[in-house]
């Protein structure tokens, strides 16, 4: 299927054996789990192959990330030509972001960000990091006075990940609006492009919707392009961006990839990956709204284990007679399906997925394994976010130029 920037958000329906899923910035359900292959087609994206991911570790020098080498990023367009823009030592930028929502991230919310600094690592780029603040007003019943201070605080635990300060950029929209005449400006030039009936068969705005929602497209779009950037890039108008991100933002760049010819600007490329599903089953994602599908950034070892043995959805039998007469199904497993993200022994997980699958290994046990990679995880992300500062997070969100390789 063709880009088609004007498809209508989540139409995503398939009717395979009464299979429904609908896929959104604002929604994901499944009747069943994603049907990643299906969004493909219906979005019209391209799949990570083996020889992309060959090609991606003979331009970079590096074994492919876990999140690469086991399709948990799967989708893309034009990865193929952000390789060739590093073979050729030309420049490029990422762009990734975050709306904060809640004072403490996920690990879901960590996925695109442990990505993005391996990618920033590996091709030695600049990364813009956009806070949309502005959508969150919008959508949710948050004052600003309380955005505020959960933006920061989502902004230590970005950081924390390890971004280099000197190759990073972290703004929030309501800052930079009120900031910066070039990105005012590339926001004005992008709303132009885009009438009320484009947002509206893309998005699915209906007429009781604030005219704030409608606008705020063109904001998340506006990052796309280095123009909106001039103390980063200078007079460079169109070095080309690589967007890290979930799935469910790829309808902003349908929409973004539509408009940039028009406006003389290059398409962003973009790699999408897939959604860390709640603890209740792969129907849906994690959520911040819902405590208990979500283990947060923020969580203690003891809340960690009670979540992931209470409601963590278990691919297990019955009885333990029949787990070690039929074995376990990992495809529905929570705990098995988060390891595919969180374990980096690509052998120890082969190891997992046979013993369960055969039943040697029972689902007390592999939720065992999981709670203490997860404990780990959460440690010493904590450990690393106490040492950040807010004068740090507003140094990083300082307007400056950034390292620029070539």
């Amino acid at each position: 299927m063709a880009e088609d920037a004007t498809a209508k958000l989540g139409d995503v329906q398939i009717d395979e054996d009464t299979e429904t899923q609908r896929i959104d910035p604002w929604t994901v359900s499944a009747s069943k789990a994603v049907n990643y292959d299906k969004l493909i087609a219906e979005f019209g994206s391209n799949k990570i192959d083996s020889a992309l991911i060959e090609r991606f570790e003979r331009v970079t020098g590096r074994k492919s990330h876990v999140f690469l080498r086991r399709g948990l990023f799967f989708s893309h367009r034009e990865l193929d030509q952000i390789l060739t823009l590093h073979e050729n030592k030309k420049p490029f930028y990422l762009y990734t972001g975050r709306g904060p929502s809640s004072g403490a991230l996920h690990i879901g919310h960590l996925i695109p960000f442990l990505f993005t600094k391996w990618l920033q690592e590996a091709f030695d780029v600049p990364l813009i990091v956009q806070m949309t603040d502005d959508e969150k007003f919008l959508w949710r019943d948050i004052s600003l006075d309380e955005l505020e201070k959960i933006t920061i605080s989502n902004i230590k635990d970005i950081l924390a990940c390890g971004f280099d300060i000197e190759k990073t950029f972290i703004f929030s929209d309501l800052d930079i609006m009120a900031q910066s005449r070039a990105f005012n400006r590339t926001v004005l030039k992008v709303r132009k492009c885009i009438t009320f009936n484009q947002v509206k068969g893309i998005f699915g705005f209906g007429e009781s919707d604030n005219i704030g929602k409608i606008s705020f497209p063109a904001i998340q779009a506006t990052p796309s392009f280095s123009a909106s950037f001039p103390q980063i890039f200078g007079n460079a108008k169109n070095v080309k961006c690589l967007i890290p991100c979930a799935i469910d933002q790829d309808p902003y760049f349908r929409m973004t990839r539509d408009v940039a010819p028009r406006l003389g600007f290059v398409k962003p490329a973009l790699i999408h990956s897939q959604f860390l599903p709640a603890l209740q089953g792969a129907q849906t994602k994690m959520s911040a709204s819902d405590l208990n599908s979500s283990i947060y950034l923020s969580d203690t070892p003891n809340m960690i284990k009670k979540k992931i043995n209470k409601y963590a959805y278990s691919g297990g039998r019955d009885t333990i007679e029949e787990h070690r007469k039929y074995g376990g199904d990992c495809s529905v497993d929570i705990s098995y399906q988060f390891l595919k993200f969180f374990l980096e022994d690509d052998d120890e997980l082969a190891k997992i997925e046979k013993e369960y699958s055969s039943g040697e290994m029972l689902s007390g046990e592999l939720k065992k394994r999981l709670i203490q990679i997860l404990q780990g995880i959460v440690k010493t992300h904590q450990e690393k976010r106490s040492q950040i500062t807010d004068d740090i997070a507003r140094e990083f969100m300082r307007p400056r130029k950034l390292k620029y390789t070539y």
